[in-house]
């Protein structure tokens, strides 16, 4: 049974174009770039071109651009960088709902005597851009504030941030991991100083990221070694899945606009028909402000692993938050900074598309989901609580 992969946002299907650009060399062309001979040397081409492509999805230049392991080594060094360029400043600000590659960094920060401010968000999960106001002082190393989050798919104000920031001659860093290839970026009048993109979020394999540093940007290194990266990130290039990221980020530059709405389509009707026929659930975010292939549910009473196992048995994949904290019995921090009630928090599922999801698909969803949670209901307390309280409610209404 092929699975109905719906967890895109934790990672997605390498496109089937990339991996026929990466196969030769990881079979064929497998020299060293920094090599004398031609037999390496020659790589440095394409490792241009690739750096080249990535650049015209963000509407960047080339030279601003640093290939990485992975976002969170990009979000990583984004920091670090700036706190190394500022060793005086001690305030960093970043905001209650990142992703744990900013959100658990910034704590480790705070353990080492740095002051952490972590901006709220409301109830649909935006911004608190008056609390992000408060915050603002002459102590401030940096800003690292995530394009669209990766639960919720809730889309930030980064344009109006950078420009209070740039005005004020604040290092901007923008975890942009699941918000590139599915939102157009352009950099050139984006006002962020340094923003991060991972491969395998856009149908490139995983092992390759990137970090974006605008030109002018004083940046410190934060992997010390070789040469490689014009000095600004050690270690022989991963050559095959940097060649894979620019052909990813080709496709998702070409597709954005007729992807998108597709993508908003199957959402929204998958969404609409969860809403309609499952009682007691609701949708966790900005329903206005957000990715046009995430949508978080919160189905009340029942427990989030419970379902996603049930799912799992009709070959469907959903998660019920960020994979990088899958495992944990804690309810989402992103939920919980949302002001999620208890009922709903533990119950939440997010679903997140790609292109190679379809309209049968989505139907397969709206058919098996709904009696899932009916039955799940009818093992939890809560639920059964809920039933009897509806049960009570219609016999008082009938006998009237």
């Amino acid at each position: 049974m092929k699975p109905i992969y719906l967890d895109n946002n934790a990672t997605t299907a390498v496109a089937p174009e990339v991996l026929d650009e990466m196969l030769p060399y990881l079979r064929d062309l497998y020299g060293n770039p920094s090599s004398m001979h031609t037999f390496g040397g020659q790589l440095g081409g394409r490792i241009r071109e690739a750096r080249a492509q990535v650049a015209a999805l963000l509407g960047a230049e080339p030279e601003e651009i640093i290939f990485t392991s992975c976002g969170t080594e990009s979000d990583n060094t984004a920091i670090m960088s700036a706190l190394e360029i500022y060793p005086g400043k001690r305030h960093v600000i970043t905001t209650r709902v990142e992703h744990p590659a900013v959100y658990n960094f910034c704590k480790h920060l705070a353990r080492k005597g740095y002051r952490i401010t972590y901006v709220p968000v409301d109830s649909k999960g935006r911004l608190n851009m008056d609390a992000f106001n408060k915050a603002l002082d002459d102590d401030i190393a940096v800003v690292s504030i995530m394009y669209a989050n990766n639960e919720t798919g809730v889309v930030f104000p980064i344009e109006e941030i950078g420009t209070l920031l740039r005005e004020r001659g604040v290092l901007f860093h923008t975890d942009a991991v699941q918000a590139a290839g599915k939102i157009p970026i352009n950099t050139k009048t984006l006002p962020v100083d340094m923003l991060s993109l991972s491969g395998h979020k856009l149908h490139a394999p995983k092992g390759v990221g990137v970090l974006y540093v605008r030109k002018g940007t004083r940046f410190y290194p934060y992997i010390i070694g070789g040469h490689q990266e014009q000095g600004r990130r050690a270690g022989t290039e991963n050559i095959a899945s940097i060649i894979a990221l620019g052909k990813a980020c080709v496709l998702a530059g070409k597709n954005l606009e007729t992807e998108a709405a597709y993508l908003s389509k199957l959402r929204d009707k998958l969404e609409a028909a969860l809403l309609l026929d499952c009682p007691d659930a609701r949708v966790n975010g900005d329903t206005e402000h957000r990715l046009p292939n995430t949508t978080n549910i919160s189905f009340e009473y029942v427990e989030g692993e419970a379902i996603l196992l049930k799912l799992d048995e009709f070959g469907v994949c959903a998660s019920s938050g960020s994979a990088c904290t899958s495992g944990s019995l804690e309810p989402s921090h992103v939920l919980r900074a949302m002001g999620v009630p208890f009922t709903a928090m533990h119950g939440s599922i997010r679903f997140s598309l790609s292109r190679y999801n379809t309209d049968e698909e989505m139907n397969r969803v709206i058919e098996v989901l709904p009696p899932i949670i009916k039955e799940l209901r009818s093992l939890s307390p809560y639920g059964r609580e809920k039933l009897v309280a509806e049960k009570i409610s219609q016999c008082k209404t009938s006998s009237t």
